[in-house]
């Protein structure tokens, strides 16, 4: 996880590349806990956090904020009672950039966060 999460965003383009089949096969293994969906025909990697209670999913919702922020790149995110789910995809070229691999990866180290 941490060799994909320490990689660099790079800035985005409209006619940037997607990721390529190959290349989100190579990566996965490196974010297990995420899927691939369609949702309105845009390839997005989602993934469900679970917690114990309200107060500590909207922790961790805002310090994913503050995380997206820093990098100019948002997620979708729904916050609920005792879980969060997370949606990468990269609005500017309609479905997946690496940066949204590297970003579903810096996420996940946000549960080694303190909260």
């Amino acid at each position: 996880m941490s060799e994909l999460a320490n990689q660099q965003c790079e800035a985005c383009r409209a006619d940037a590349p997607h990721v390529s089949e190959q290349t989100l096969r190579e990566l996965m293994p490196l974010i297990p806990d995420w899927q691939p969906v369609v949702v309105a025909g845009v390839l997005q990697l989602q993934r469900e956090f679970g917690f114990r209670n309200f107060k500590e999913a909207l922790a961790f919702t805002l310090r994913l904020g503050e995380l997206a922020e820093q990098e100019g790149h948002h997620p979708a995110i729904l916050t609920e009672w005792g879980k969060v789910t997370v949606s990468w995809w990269t609005h500017k070229i309609g479905g997946l950039h690496r940066n949204d691999l590297i970003m579903a990866a810096r996420t996940d180290q946000l549960l080694g966060a303190p909260r």
